[in-house]
């Protein structure tokens, strides 16, 4: 696993997030990262994730952006037994 620091300028409004250092297997797995808590990448797709366990297609996050807005930027080598994921993030509040 790797760590890849992900950034964003095209959706900069109140509360949206513009980077995030997360954990993937590969760059193309980076920028499918979707750093708020709600959505996944799954097979191409975005879901969004309910408390429940249900989970709906969504084309994109409105906190986020889609990722062929993503830029990537390898870090380095994640801790051995690392999980894939978000690490940190960065939230612009309104």
């Amino acid at each position: 696993m790797k760590l890849f620091l992900i950034s964003q300028d095209e959706n900069c409004g109140y509360d949206t997030y513009d980077s995030a250092v997360v954990i993937a297997e590969n760059e193309d797995d980076a920028k499918h990262s979707c750093v708020c808590s709600y959505h996944k990448y799954r097979d191409g797709k975005l879901y969004f994730q309910y408390t429940n366990g249900k989970e709906r297609e969504e084309s994109y996050c409105s906190d986020w952006t889609a990722p062929e807005n993503v830029s990537v930027k390898y870090l380095g080598e994640a801790k051995e037994g690392s999980e894939a994921g978000v690490v940190c993030s960065s939230f612009n509040a309104g």
